[in-house]
C-alpha cells in the first residue's frame, strides 16, 4: 500500500476580519527583500551606485505584480475576468460578498515579460547602463524568489499536480480530496534553487558575468525549460490549451521564452565592466607598471 502525505496546512497565518495575511504574500515578500539584499551585493562587488537599488526595486516589484497579474487574467482566466474587470488590479472579490483576498492568481510568463519591459525603462530612465548588464544580476536572485513563490503555491494547495500512486504523492486535505497528487509545486520549488545556486556560482566564480546576456540566457533556458518538462505533472490549468492542443498553456507561454534563452546563450557575446570597475582596475594596472 502506498503511503502518502497528508497536506492540511492553513493557507493563512492570521485572520482579522476581512482581512488575512498568508503564507503565499509572506514568501512572496521575502523572496523580494532576500533578492533585494543579493543584487545589492552584486552592485557592491562591481562599485555600482547602491542609490540605484531603491529605485530598481520599486520597478521590479510593480511590474511583477502588474505583469503577473495582468498574464493570468488573459492568458489563463479571461472568461472570469472579462466579466469583473475591477478584480483585476484590485486584491479583493466582489462575489459572493466583498473580501480582501490578496493577488490570487499571478502567471510567472506574465511576471517575465513585466519585468523584462520593467528594467528597459530603468536602464532608459535611471542608470543608462545596457539592459542585459542588469538583467544578468537580477535574474539570479529571481530564481529564488520564484522558489519561494512556488513554496506559496503549495501552502495555498494550488496550481496542483496529477493524481499519483507514488509515495511521493500529497494528498489536498484542503481541497477536499483523498487521494494523492505529485506536489508538483514543491518539484518546481526545489528546481527553482538549483537554478538559483548554479547562476549565484557562475556570478561570483567565472567571468560570466561581464558577458552580457549569459546569465540572462541560462535562467531563461533553465527555468522555463524545467517549466515546460514539469507541466506534464500538473493538472490543468485552463487558458487556451483547448483550442492549440498539443501542449498545455504553461508549456504554450514557456516556449518563446526558451528560445530567447538559447539566442543569448548561443550568441557571440560583448564583454562590459561596469565602468566604475574599469577605473579601478585601471588604477590598479599603472601601480604595477
Amino acid at each position: 500500500m502506498a503511503w502518502f502525505i497528508n497536506w492540511d496546512v492553513n493557507p493563512e497565518i492570521i485572520e482579522i476580519g476581512n482581512f488575512s495575511l498568508r503564507w503565499y504574500s509572506l514568501l512572496f515578500a521575502a523572496g523580494f527583500f532576500i533578492g533585494y539584499l543579493i543584487v545589492k551585493a552584486f552592485f557592491k562587488n562591481e562599485k555600482a551606485p547602491l542609490e540605484w537599488l531603491d529605485s530598481l526595486l520599486i520597478y521590479i516589484v510593480i511590474a511583477t505584480i502588474l505583469g503577473a497579474r495582468l498574464g493570468h487574467c488573459l492568458f489563463y482566466d479571461w472568461d472570469y475576468f472579462s466579466q469583473h474587470p475591477l478584480e483585476i488590479l484590485l486584491p479583493v472579490k466582489f462575489e459572493p460578498a466583498f473580501r480582501f483576498t490578496g493577488f490570487q492568481g499571478l502567471a510567472s510568463h506574465g511576471g517575465a515579460i513585466g519585468i523584462i519591459t520593467a528594467l528597459w525603462l530603468w536602464t532608459r530612465r535611471v542608470s543608462k547602463v545596457p539592459v542585459l548588464w542588469v538583467m544578468d544580476r537580477v535574474v539570479v536572485p529571481t530564481a529564488l524568489a520564484g522558489a519561494f513563490i512556488r513554496l506559496g503555491n503549495l501552502m495555498n494547495s494550488e496550481i496542483i499536480g496529477k493524481q499519483t500512486e507514488s509515495s511521493i504523492g500529497f494528498v489536498f486535505k484542503q481541497l477536499g480530496e483523498d487521494f494523492a497528487r505529485h506536489p508538483v509545486q514543491l518539484y518546481e520549488s526545489v528546481s527553482y534553487l538549483i537554478i538559483f545556486i548554479l547562476l549565484y556560482f557562475l556570478y561570483w566564480r567565472t567571468n560570466m558575468r561581464s558577458q552580457l546576456g549569459r546569465l540572462f540566457g541560462i535562467f531563461m533556458l533553465a527555468v522555463f525549460g524545467m517549466r515546460f518538462i514539469l507541466e506534464y505533472f500538473k493538472d490543468s490549468q485552463g487558458g487556451f490549451e483547448s483550442a492549440l492542443g498539443i501542449f498545455s498553456t504553461g508549456q504554450w507561454l514557456s516556449i518563446p521564452f526558451i528560445l530567447i534563452g538559447l539566442f543569448f546563450l548561443l550568441r557571440p557575446t560583448k564583454t562590459y565592466v561596469y565602468e566604475a570597475e574599469k577605473k579601478i582596475n585601471l588604477v590598479k594596472t599603472k601601480v604595477k607598471k
